[in-house]
């Protein structure tokens, strides 16, 4: 077998699972008992990711403007996490988007399996992430799909299940687009570089964007598996477009797991590894997971905005000093997607365990 080309075992699909009334879930889905969703799990209506409103950033108040930046800098230095309002995203194409995408996850099965993918690019229709033979897996189906650089966006490999669907797929990810670009150059003036310099660190215009659509299904043992395992994303930036009324997401803080309370058509706007190694450690890519539950099926949009694959990736030469060495080697983002490729959902692990020793 091409580890590459195909997956190691039959694929399953979590969604026939769960709707076969099973009891229980196969032990392939059982987790650790450490990694199980009620360790170290908090609820509290205290405690959420800070909530920040994007319509001052763009006035003529400057006391306001700065004010945002800062609480931006703040949330990206001790969450990684934070939701976004005002962000200029129309909310009827966001409804739009996730109404489209749940009506193929209901189609019959014949019509998604036409899109079922392999692990050479994971683009189509898949229920598993990484390929290592025997894994434990996570209750959750998805879709993913590649909007840049231009010659990977292959509109033939995107669901046509409605008369609109290319249609708001396409509009969805140009408005996505436009906002990490905005929200970059927030990020490059709260290090202390001039606005253009982080954009030009992932390769200017030329920069990769792909979506991926979670669908987590009703599980008759929640308390058992997790819908996606704990990890950081190894991108850059990623939006995601939470289920409008059933939470799940979970953001590792203080060494406890909170659970996100998603605004009404806000993002939740996460830093990926490879911001953190740009930053030499300034900004946290941090762990996160996804709970299930045994009475509603829940579905999210996740949009990652990368580095172009091919140009070495490390920590910016401003953020360096005597005092404070580079973290993180030269990688390309190619080279640390077929790392995570390989291995599937890990923590932080796999970040972490390329830091240069101190």
């Amino acid at each position: 077998m091409n580890k590459l080309q195909d997956w190691p075992e039959p694929i399953v699909r979590v969604q026939s699972l769960s709707d076969s009334g099973i009891p229980l879930i196969p032990e392939r889905y059982v987790k650790p008992i450490l990694q199980r969703p009620s360790v170290n799990s908090t609820a509290s209506n205290d405690v959420n990711i800070p909530v920040i409103d994007l319509a001052r950033l763009y006035g003529d108040d400057h006391a306001l403007r700065a004010t945002i930046l800062d609480q931006i800098s703040i949330a990206c230095r001790e969450w990684g996490f934070f939701q976004v309002i005002n962000h200029g995203v129309s909310p009827q194409l966001m409804d739009r988007a996730r109404e489209v995408w749940r009506q193929f996850f209901h189609s019959p099965m014949e019509v998604k399996q036409a899109y079922a993918n392999t692990p050479k690019t994971y683009e189509g229709y898949g229920s598993r992430l990484g390929v290592e033979k025997g894994a434990i897996l996570d209750w959750s189906d998805y879709y993913f799909l590649h909007y840049l650089p231009l010659p990977l966006k292959d509109y033939n490999k995107w669901p046509a299940i409605t008369a609109d669907c290319r249609a708001v797929l396409d509009e969805y990810g140009k408005q996505l687009v436009e906002l990490c670009g905005k929200l970059m150059k927030v990020l490059s003036i709260n290090l202390g570089l001039g606005e253009e310099k982080l954009q030009n660190a992932f390769g200017g215009e030329n920069i990769g964007a792909c979506l991926r659509v979670n669908f987590y299904p009703k599980c008759p043992q929640p308390d058992l598996t997790l819908g996606l395992s704990s990890h950081s994303d190894p991108g850059g930036m990623t939006l995601l477009l939470p289920d409008s009324h059933v939470p799940g997401l979970q953001v590792r803080k203080d060494g406890n797991w909170i659970t996100v309370k998603p605004v009404p058509h806000a993002f939740i706007v996460n830093i990926g590894d490879q911001i953190q190694v740009l930053s030499n450690a300034t900004c946290k890519s941090v762990e996160h997971r996804v709970m299930v539950n045994s009475s509603e099926e829940r579905l999210s949009l996740a949009f990652f905005y990368n580095p172009r694959s091919d140009i070495p990736i490390e920590p910016l030469k401003e953020l360096v000093a005597p005092d404070r060495p580079p973290l993180y080697p030269a990688m390309t983002f190619d080279e640390y997607r077929l790392f995570i490729r390989m291995r599937g959902p890990c923590g932080k692990s796999q970040v972490e365990s390329l830091k240069s020793p101190r």
